[in-house]
């Protein structure tokens, strides 16, 4: 199938207040463009600076979301550029997103990473973190904490089920929190080959991209 083809099959899946995002990272900004005459507006990228190569060359209605693992000494290339930081998930990255935003008079919309599984090969943080770096946020001025992220590990659909149920679960609670500054609006869960489960399960965000431009093509 086709870009164009492979959008419209996923967006007839998606309910009412879904967030579609097209992962383009590696893919030329032509890919993209297949994309974006198919309405597509939220596209993620992995790696700081092909956001930035692409959010100068690429339509400037377009919503950035940093999907990948955010290093400190690369958060002053985003501000004003950004839309969404998917993967806040450290106390010292939280300050340097606090210290850059402010120094621009902007503020930083983030989403927590969740390392659900505890996975040594994976970013994100483990549970018993998440209050201290919840804590943090409040404390920032120039941080809006929008809700969570996770990227689950491989698994059966069941075992898929669980991890997803239990970000829901942290998302559900989390909600009656009274920080001015930490909202859970956004659960950004599921990829290509698990979001119609993530869907299941109370996602409202998902982010696909082989599912829209076929299998990543690796330089």
């Amino acid at each position: 199938m086709s870009i164009e083809e492979n959008v419209q099959h996923v967006l007839n899946e998606l309910k009412e207040g879904v967030t579609l995002i097209a992962v383009s990272k590696t893919r030329t900004v032509e890919e993209m463009e297949h994309a974006y005459n198919k309405g597509i507006r939220n596209f993620g990228e992995n790696k700081v600076q092909e956001l930035v190569e692409k959010y100068d060359k690429f339509h400037k209605d377009v919503q950035w979301h940093l999907i990948g693992h955010l290093q400190s000494n690369k958060v002053k290339y985003i501000v004003g550029k950004v839309h969404l930081i998917h993967s806040l998930d450290s106390i010292k990255l939280a300050e340097e997103i606090q210290k850059r935003f402010k120094a621009k008079d902007a503020v930083a919309n983030v989403l927590i990473q969740i390392n659900i599984g505890e996975e040594e090969s994976k970013t994100g943080i483990y549970l018993s973190e998440l209050d201290e770096l919840i804590d943090k946020c409040a404390q920032c001025s120039n941080i809006n904490v929008k809700g969570l992220m996770c990227i689950i590990p491989k698994g059966t659909e069941e075992e898929n089920r669980k991890y997803f149920r239990k970000m829901n679960d942290i998302f559900q609670e989390l909600k009656n929190g009274k920080n001015k500054n930490i909202s859970m609006e956004i659960l950004s869960m599921g990829m290509s080959g698990d979001y119609k489960i993530a869907l299941d399960e109370g996602s409202n965000m998902i982010r696909v991209g082989q599912g829209i431009f076929g299998p990543r093509k690796y330089k």
